[in-house]
């Protein structure tokens, strides 16, 4: 009888302490106790005026534990629910959120785009195709409306830094287009194998598979060909 009383005054103490425990407003004869924002199947009996549980289930809820001494009853919780928040300290870094669900679906839209320019442009190099602004207008236009959707969608740090570097195969790529199409209007020579040995079109092609790899990860990180 003396050990119930102390498991029911136990646990008096454990409701009242706990803040985040929430007893649920229900009917009086029938209440149910919240433990973290999900419901458990412990009874809560009202005695009273006052709540009381069973500490047994009660601490089962809390993936805690108990331990029996004479006439001591020691209720043990994890270290997660008895420590108190921790503190940043101001030299501490922070940490860097990966790229957000939002601006992953804007930033491949937009290296696809880039990767259609860049394929329409290095296929009419190589077949020997009129290369003219006209004709290569409507994809720089594509990917310059699908890189301005990635800016609206970013939303972290690590989203602002990808798209810098998405911003910059953008001018990249302009410059090769711009490249080429001035070759075309100066009758100028250009040869079907001209983007082999084309050092802007070697560091698009590279920058373009680290903004791939960045996406397969789903985390920042830089790259020196994209800058």
């Amino acid at each position: 009888m003396r050990e119930k009383l102390s498991c029911a005054i136990m646990a008096l103490l454990f409701v009242a302490l706990m803040p985040n425990l929430l007893v649920s407003p229900t009917a009086e004869e029938n209440r149910y106790l919240i433990v973290n924002g999900q419901p458990s199947q412990i009874t809560i009996l009202q005695i009273n005026g006052r709540s009381y549980a069973d500490l047994e289930a009660l601490a089962h809820a809390v993936h805690g534990s108990l331990a029996f001494s004479g006439n001591q009853i020691a209720l043990t919780l994890p270290s997660s629910a008895t420590s108190p928040p921790s503190t940043s300290s101001p030299a501490a870094s922070p940490t860097v959120p990966g790229l957000s669900r939002d601006f992953l679906k804007a930033g491949i839209e937009a290296m696809s785009n880039l990767r259609e320019w860049h394929s329409v442009l290095a296929n009419a190099i190589r077949n020997q195709y009129p290369i003219g602004e006209n004709s290569l207008a409507a994809f720089r236009d594509q990917a310059a409306t699908s890189l301005r959707l990635a800016s609206v969608a970013a939303s972290t740090d690590a989203d602002r830094s990808a798209f810098l570097l998405l911003s910059n195969e953008f001018i990249n790529m302009k410059q090769l287009n711009d490249k080429y199409v001035a070759k075309t209007q100066s009758a100028s020579y250009i040869a079907p194998n001209s983007l082999q040995d084309d050092d802007l079109d070697k560091k698009i092609v590279t920058c373009g598979h680290a903004i791939a790899a960045m996406a397969a990860s789903g985390q920042f990180q830089d790259d020196d060909s994209c800058h």
